[in-house]
C-alpha cells in the first residue's frame, strides 16, 4: 500500500497544502470576507478534481505550430473520436488538417508568438524573457481559458517551459500527465550551442527532472524506450510509432493530373512545355476524356524537410549536381523534377544556393502545401529522399512514414535505430554520403520510365507496412492505458 508521501498522493498534498495555506494568511491579516470567497472557490475547485480524475476532458500541448505537428493532431483526432473533449495549444502559422479543424470536439487555443527583444540584449537574457513570456502564456491559458482536464498530453521537444508547467497543471489539477516522447529537446540545443554550455545542460536538467514524473510515457522507437529505461528512470515507456492515418495513399492518376494542374499555375516545373490546359509535364489527357501518364515524363523525387541544422541539404544538391552531370554524358537517365516540401530557418540559404545552378535535366521547387495537397503529392511521386539525421539517434523521420503510407520508396540517410523503419534493399535504400545518394538515384531511375523493376519491387514490400495505419496503432497502445 502506498505510504501518505507516495507520488500517488502527492497531487492532494500539493493542493491541500496550498488551502491550508492561504487560509490561515488570510485569517491572520483580517481578511475574513476574502476567506470566505476563497474556501467557496477552493471547494468550486476540489470538484473540478474530482471531475479531472474520471474525466474525458483532454489538453494537448504543443507549444509550436499546431498545423506543423501532426502526431499531435493525430492524438487529438483519435481522443475525440474516443468521445474526449480535446484542447489543444500552441501556435499558429500553418493550417491544421481540415479534420480537426471541422471536429466540433476539438478546440484550438492558438496562442501568439512570444514577443522577441531586440537583438543588443544578451543571448540569455533573450531567451530567460521568451520562456518567462511563454510560461505566462500557458498559465493563462491553462488556468483561465480551458476547463478542468483529465489528461494532459505534451510533446517533448520542446522541454522548456512545457514540462514543468504541464507537470505543475497536473498537480492542481488532479490529471494524468503524458508525455510523448519524439526525441530529446537538449540534444536539439546542442546543435547550435556547445553541449557543455549552461543553457544546454539546464535543458537537460529540466528535462530529466519533469519528464520522468509523468504518469505516462509513449516514445518514437523501441531505443528510445530502452534508452528511457536504462538511463532516464523510465522503465514503462511504450513506443508508438509512428503510422500514416488513411488519407496517405497512393493517388488515383485523375488526382495526381488534377494536382499537377493546380500546382502548374504556381510552379512551371510541373507545367507542359506545349502550354496546353490538358497536359502537364507528368500527365495529359487524351480525346477519350481519360488519364494517362506521359512516356516522356521526369522522374518526381520528393524530400520534406523542416530546413533545421540536423537537415544537411547540400547532400542531395550535390547528388542532383551528380545526376545532372551524367545525363549530360550520355547515361540514359530521365530528367528529374525534386519538389522541396517545408519551410524552415535555413530555407532562404538552400534557396540562394539553388538559384545559382544552371541545370538543364534537373529542376527543383520548394511548394507549401497544404495539409490535403501533401499526401497527393507524395502519393504521385515515383522516389522519396530523407536527409533526417536525428539529433539524438533515437527517432524517426515522420516524413518517411508518410512516404510509405503512400507506397512511396526512399532513400534515406543512415543514422542509430533508422533499420526500425527503413529496411535496406527492402522497402528503400540507405546512403552515408553524397556519393551513395548520387548512385543510388542513378540506379533507380535509369531507363526510367520503362524500367522501374527494384521500385516496384520497394512497392509491394510496403503494402504490409500499409496495413497498419495510426487509428489501428493509436487504439492499440494508447487508448487502454488512458485510466491505468
Amino acid at each position: 500500500m502506498p505510504g501518505i508521501f507516495s507520488e500517488e498522493h502527492l497531487d492532494i498534498i500539493l493542493q491541500g497544502g496550498m488551502v491550508i495555506f492561504m487560509e490561515i494568511y488570510l485569517y491572520f491579516q483580517g481578511l475574513y470576507s476574502i476567506m470566505i470567497l476563497s474556501i467557496a472557490l477552493f471547494a468550486f475547485m476540489a470538484s473540478g478534481f474530482r471531475i479531472a480524475k474520471a474525466g474525458s476532458r483532454a489538453c494537448i500541448i504543443v507549444l509550436g505550430d499546431i498545423g506543423r505537428s501532426p502526431r499531435m493532431q493525430y492524438h487529438a483526432l483519435s481522443l475525440a473520436k474516443t468521445g474526449f473533449d480535446v484542447d489543444i495549444v500552441g501556435y499558429g502559422g500553418s493550417t491544421p488538417h481540415s479534420d480537426l479543424i471541422e471536429n466540433d470536439k476539438i478546440t484550438q487555443h492558438v496562442m501568439s508568438d512570444p514577443m522577441t527583444l531586440p537583438g543588443v540584449f544578451p543571448g540569455l537574457f533573450r531567451y530567460t524573457f521568451k520562456v518567462m513570456y511563454q510560461i505566462a502564456q500557458l498559465f493563462f491559458v491553462i488556468f483561465v481559458k480551458m476547463k478542468w482536464p483529465s489528461h494532459i498530453f505534451v510533446q517533448n521537444p520542446p522541454a522548456i517551459p512545457t514540462l514543468p508547467v504541464a507537470w505543475f497543471a497536473s498537480k492542481i489539477y488532479g490529471s494524468k500527465f503524458i508525455v510523448d516522447w519524439h526525441n530529446y529537446g537538449y540534444t536539439i540545443m546542442a546543435l547550435t550551442n556547445k553541449p557543455t554550455s549552461p543553457i544546454v545542460r539546464l535543458a537537460k536538467w529540466i528535462e530529466r527532472t519533469f519528464g520522468p514524473r509523468a504518469d505516462g510515457h509513449f516514445c518514437v522507437t523501441d531505443a528510445m524506450k530502452k534508452d528511457l529505461a536504462q538511463n532516464w528512470g523510465v522503465p514503462k515507456a511504450i513506443t508508438l510509432y509512428d503510422r500514416p492515418p488513411e488519407i496517405f495513399k497512393p493517388t488515383p492518376l485523375t488526382e495526381q493530373h488534377e494536382l499537377f494542374s493546380r500546382l502548374s499555375k504556381d510552379y512551371p516545373v510541373f507545367a507542359s512545355s506545349d502550354s496546353s490546359p490538358q497536359h502537364t509535364v507528368f500527365t495529359e489527357r487524351k480525346s477519350s476524356r481519360s488519364i494517362t501518364k506521359r512516356g516522356d515524363r521526369p522522374a518526381l523525387v520528393v524530400s520534406g524537410t523542416s530546413w533545421t541544422e540536423d537537415e544537411d541539404f547540400s547532400i542531395l544538391l550535390n547528388a542532383l549536381e551528380s545526376y545532372e552531370d551524367a545525363i549530360s554524358s550520355g547515361l540514359s537517365l530521365p530528367n528529374l523534377v525534386c519538389a522541396i516540401t517545408g519551410k524552415g530557418p535555413m530555407k532562404k540559404y538552400y534557396m540562394d544556393i539553388i538559384a545559382k545552378k544552371n541545370w538543364k535535366h534537373v529542376k527543383i521547387c520548394t511548394p507549401w502545401l497544404t495539409a490535403e495537397d501533401y499526401p497527393k503529392l507524395l502519393g504521385s511521386a515515383d522516389l522519396g529522399v530523407c536527409l533526417h539525421k536525428s539529433s539524438s539517434g533515437l527517432d524517426l523521420p515522420m516524413k518517411v512514414v508518410d512516404m510509405f503510407g503512400c507506397g512511396l520508396p526512399v532513400c534515406a540517410i543512415h543514422f542509430n535505430c533508422l533499420d526500425e523503419l527503413v529496411k535496406h534493399n527492402e522497402n528503400g535504400l540507405v546512403f552515408h554520403d553524397k556519393e551513395e545518394l548520387a548512385q543510388q538515384l542513378q540506379d533507380l531511375l535509369c531507363d526510367f520510365p520503362e524500367k522501374q523493376k527494384q521500385l516496384e519491387t520497394f512497392r509491394d514490400n510496403l503494402k504490409s507496412f500499409q496495413e497498419l495505419r495510426w487509428e489501428e496503432s493509436w487504439n492499440n497502445t494508447v487508448r487502454k492505458t488512458l485510466y491505468i
